[in-house]
């Protein structure tokens, strides 16, 4: 069985998209990201997949979740219609992780025991927002406080999450 995990950046006021892109640029959580996703499964919805600049993310097994599928093989990426398809077609793998967006995140966060959060301190506007977390349902197992710096302008903190089991 496959270990399920959210990975999401998430603003203060849960902000994560605005006209299906990250309403920041932070290069360090961007190469957390790929530390703790490449060699694995992702899982994200068609619009994050749209707008992905490159296409399917090297190195990771790429699950698209879409209403509408494809006709015909799909260069570097599978397909699934729904969760459940999306975690069958990895039931190989170590390690899925749910990178958006907020349908997804939906959909998933009271299926998943982990959560990867970057929080971003600081209020942005946008179009696109992670679902409210009650943090009584999780214990945080770790965390990594950053101060802004030439690259990173905003504050950000790595937290990990892991479900309080009742």
């Amino acid at each position: 069985m496959s270990k399920i995990s959210i990975i999401a950046a998430v603003a203060d006021n849960y902000a994560i998209g605005k006209a299906n892109n990250l309403p920041w640029y932070l290069p360090a959580d961007l190469k957390h990201f790929r530390q703790l996703t490449t060699g694995h499964a992702i899982v994200m919805g068609k619009r994050t997949f749209e707008s992905l600049p490159k296409g399917p993310l090297p190195n990771r097994k790429n699950i698209v979740l879409t209403s509408v599928m494809s006709e015909g093989v799909n260069e570097g990426y599978f397909e699934a219609d729904s969760l459940e398809d999306a975690v069958y077609l990895c039931e190989h793998e170590e390690k899925v992780f749910i990178i958006g967006g907020a349908t997804v995140y939906k959909q998933s966060i009271d299926k998943v025991d982990t959560m990867y959060i970057t929080w971003i301190h600081k209020e942005f506007n946008a179009d696109t927002y992670f679902p409210e977390i009650n943090l009584k349902e999780w214990n945080e197992v770790s965390r990594e406080d950053h101060d802004p710096d030439d690259q990173n302008l905003y504050p950000y903190s790595f937290v990990k999450y892991e479900k309080i089991k009742n």
